[in-house]
């Protein structure tokens, strides 16, 4: 029963982010708006992480399996994508040296804070 109620508490907050997605007619989607939604109630201690924990940690042990439709559809469009594999190839290398360089800035700040 503990992961019903956990999958509930997930899936109502994703709901909800579709719902003010949609209503707003905001150019972010609505999985994204829920995530934002969930991040927001544990900050702000409305939810507590114990209370989605353990469902949480379900999904993120099986993380790569929620890959494989992603995967397929790749594969089923290469035929558009080999067209354009430099351009997707510069974006991604771009694209992950901007995040590696944002993470390691906020990682430093996070670490001189806690020292300070």
């Amino acid at each position: 029963m503990k992961y019903l109620r956990e999958l509930l508490i997930i899936l109502s907050i994703y709901l909800a982010g579709e719902f003010v997605s949609r209503f707003f007619n905001l150019p972010i989607p609505g999985n994204i708006t829920g995530m934002l939604i969930l991040l927001a109630l544990l900050y702000f201690k409305i939810i507590d992480v114990k209370k989605v924990e353990n469902i949480s940690n379900f999904f993120l042990n099986h993380l790569p399996f929620f890959f494989i439709p992603a995967g397929v559809g790749l594969i089923n469009s290469m035929g558009i994508l080999k067209d354009s594999w430099f351009q997707i190839l510069l974006v991604s290398v771009i694209t992950t040296v901007f995040i590696i360089i944002i993470t390691g800035y906020t990682v430093e700040k996070i670490q001189n804070k806690k020292n300070n």
